[in-house]
């Protein structure tokens, strides 16, 4: 993990830098496990189970950054920082990418591409991401 790469970020104006919060990564990682165990349900419709999985891996995505001091107003922005603050795989997060752009599409033009492959790899990955956050430990002083 690479913190020069979100300085340089938060340099051009991409990230600010803001003292983590022990209560915002305690809420974050709680909203992160609980929509991820509801994505799991099986009787959930699968839009469902696809919007409790995205909203939980850009929690602990956030949570993420958090942790590193930063903050985005960018929600693509959390998944494509990941290979910096949880050294997650390119090919991880561009499959979080693609679900950003598909969660787009359903939200803003009400068409949802979605199938049990691409929901299972959401999940997979966004279980990796509560592992890693969880690893993290809690926020030091900056």
């Amino acid at each position: 993990m690479t913190s020069n790469n979100l300085g340089n970020l938060a340099k051009i104006g991409q990230l600010k830098h803001e003292p983590p919060a022990q209560s915002e990564m305690d809420g974050l990682l709680k909203s992160g496990r609980r929509r991820l165990k509801d994505a799991g349900n099986a009787s959930n419709a699968i839009e469902s189970r696809f919007d409790l999985a995205y909203n939980a891996a850009h929690a602990l995505a956030l949570a993420a950054l958090r942790w590193h001091g930063y903050r985005s107003e960018n929600r693509y922005l959390v998944f494509q920082v990941l290979p910096h603050t949880l050294g997650i795989a390119d090919p991880e997060w561009r499959v979080l990418a693609l679900c950003h752009d598909r969660r787009n599409k359903a939200e803003y033009e009400g068409t949802l591409e979605m199938d049990e492959r691409l929901l299972a790899e959401l999940i997979a990955i966004t279980g990796k991401l509560l592992n890693a956050v969880e690893k993290l430990g809690p926020v030091k002083a900056r």
